[in-house]
C-alpha cells in the first residue's frame, strides 16, 4: 500500500507565517495613521482612540512607543525633518564632487522643492515656525550638510568665506523664508524661483551666478 503524503492545510501554512508585524513596522504604522489625522482634523482634536483606531492596533501598543500624543509628535517632527535630510542629500549627490556651485544650487532647489511639497506636515510638526527646533539634531544635520558645502567651495576657491557657519545659518533661515513667500504665491513649478535664490546665496558668497 502506498502512503499518502501529508496535505498541506491553509491553517499549516498560516502556523509559518508571523502573527504579529516587525516592531518598526507596526511603529510606522501608527505614526502615518497620527500624522494622516492631524492632516485631517488638526493636533487638538485628535485622540490617541482616534489614532490607535486608524492604525488598527491596542491603545497599549501606543503608549508602548510614546508617553503621550505630545511625544508623538516629537517623534513625527524628528522624522519629517530626517526624510528632509534624505531628498537634500539625493538632490546635492547627483553633482560630481567638486562641482561646488552645483551642489550649493541643488541644495537650495531641493529645500525649496521638497518644502513647497510637504509644508502641512511642517506646519503640524512644528507649530512654532520660527523656535521649533534650535536643539533638533536633524535639524542641525542639514546645517551641518549646507556648511559642509560651503567649507568645500571655499577650500576649492569657489568663494571666500570666513565664516561657514554663519553664512550656513543666514542661507538656511533665507531659504525656509523666502519659500513661504512661494507657498503663498501657490508656484506649480518653483525651478525659476529656485534658480533665483540661489543667484541670490552666490552673490552673497561672492561667487559667480549663471546668466
Amino acid at each position: 500500500m502506498t502512503q499518502r503524503r501529508p496535505r498541506t492545510t491553509p491553517r499549516s501554512k498560516a502556523a509559518n507565517t508571523p502573527r504579529t508585524k516587525p516592531a518598526e513596522v507596526r511603529l510606522e504604522e501608527l505614526m502615518a495613521a497620527a500624522q494622516r489625522l492631524f492632516l485631517a482634523k488638526g493636533v487638538e482634536a485628535t485622540t490617541i482612540s482616534d489614532i490607535v483606531e486608524q492604525a488598527q492596533v491596542a491603545k497599549g501598543t501606543f503608549y508602548h512607543y510614546f508617553p503621550s500624543k505630545q511625544d508623538m509628535l516629537v517623534a513625527l517632527g524628528e522624522r519629517y525633518t530626517q526624510a528632509f535630510l534624505e531628498q537634500l542629500e539625493q538632490a546635492v549627490d547627483q553633482c560630481a564632487d567638486d562641482d561646488w556651485t552645483g551642489r550649493l544650487r541643488a541644495w537650495v532647489h531641493a529645500n525649496i522643492a521638497t518644502y513647497l511639497k510637504t509644508f502641512a506636515v511642517h506646519d503640524i510638526v512644528y507649530t512654532n515656525h520660527h523656535h521649533h527646533d534650535r536643539s533638533n539634531k536633524a535639524r542641525n544635520d542639514i546645517l551641518d550638510q549646507l556648511q559642509g558645502i560651503l567649507e568645500g567651495g571655499r577650500a576649492a576657491g569657489a568663494w571666500a568665506l570666513p565664516q561657514p557657519r554663519i553664512s550656513a545659518l543666514m542661507i538656511y533661515a533665507a531659504v525656509h523664508g523666502v519659500s513661504d513667500d512661494a507657498i503663498v504665491e501657490g508656484l506649480d513649478d518653483c525651478t525659476a524661483f529656485a534658480k533665483s535664490v540661489a543667484d541670490a546665496c552666490l552673490a552673497m558668497l561672492g561667487a559667480a551666478s549663471e546668466t
